[in-house]
């Protein structure tokens, strides 16, 4: 009798509760509110602008739009960064900085509904509104209208990622993919990440199926990065993704000692990147 009761709680818990286990925007600690987002200012960036888009059904979203301080070798290229599930985009604005700083790109850093600034509940098909809300913008505001797109996404924000390259794909403005520390699926992922929940994961109706899509994307270069210490996803999903994927163009890189959370501040992290959009993303230019 215990015993069913307690998967019964368990079955609930994971049916009901699942957004704010998957999407916990509320970490840290107020991180959900526009007074918890560092701005751009804080980090030494002077030229940005504070956004707020509007998605077709009804949200508002908060970005930050950094232009380069530099010229570099992408100065026609912006580089829409979709984050993980924690946090807000204003924890990642050092990330952005190293990639203006030496890229020369802009970068568009686009809060997902629900978090930071931005209004709304964030689920899977919100989610993707944001996403194609941001793809919108840089491909319709003045200074970006006529440029080149890379798409980049952390954790969650690469199954955000492939859905945005997959659905866009056929227009020449996206050159790059960029996925760091992803996974095939969520319902594959709960028995590593929720243990407890293994084997009620058919309940889970947050899907990101990025192992159904990204064999779709044929005509975009793709970068993988993959953490090898990764202990919220395993490094076998990144794996299993590069193995799947079709694209002409895909590459393999990964990081020894990186954890999932600070693979990004490991040796070698933004070379890789680097070379990527050099040499991939812009052909050689």
């Amino acid at each position: 009798m215990v015993s069913s009761s307690i998967a019964a709680l368990a079955s609930g818990l994971l049916y009901w509760k699942q957004n704010d286990l998957i999407y916990p925007r509320y970490l840290p600690a107020g991180a959900n509110t526009d007074e918890g987002v560092p701005r751009p200012t804080q980090f030494g960036i002077t030229d940005y602008e504070d956004l707020r888009l509007p998605t077709p059904d009804g949200e508002i979203l908060g970005a930050f739009f950094i232009r380069p301080a530099n010229k570099g070798i992408a100065t026609n290229v912006t580089i829409l960064m979709f984050h993980g599930n924690a946090g807000n985009i204003g924890h990642r604005v050092p990330i952005a900085k190293v990639l203006e700083e030496n890229l020369g790109c802009n970068v568009l850093m686009l809060e997902y509904r629900g978090y930071g600034m931005s209004t709304g509940t964030p689920d899977e098909k919100g989610l993707m509104i944001d996403a194609q809300t941001g793809l919108n913008y840089i491909r319709t505001a003045k200074e970006t209208v006529d440029g080149k797109i890379v798409i980049y996404g952390q954790s969650i924000g690469g199954a955000v990622a492939i859905q945005l390259a997959a659905k866009n794909q056929e227009e020449d403005d996206v050159i790059g993919l960029i996925l760091e520390n992803t996974f095939t699926s969520i319902r594959k992922l709960i028995p590593s990440a929720f243990p407890p929940a293994k084997y009620i994961a058919w309940l889970c109706h947050q899907y990101w199926p990025s192992e159904d899509i990204l064999p779709k994307i044929t005509k975009v270069p793709i970068l993988f990065i993959s953490g090898l210490q990764d202990e919220i996803i395993p490094p076998s999903h990144m794996k299993q993704l590069f193995a799947l994927c079709q694209a002409k163009t895909k590459i393999w890189r990964t990081i020894p000692n990186g954890s999932h959370n600070d693979t990004v501040a490991e040796p070698d992290y933004f070379m890789y990147i680097f070379e990527f959009i050099k040499n991939q993303a812009l052909g050689g230019q």
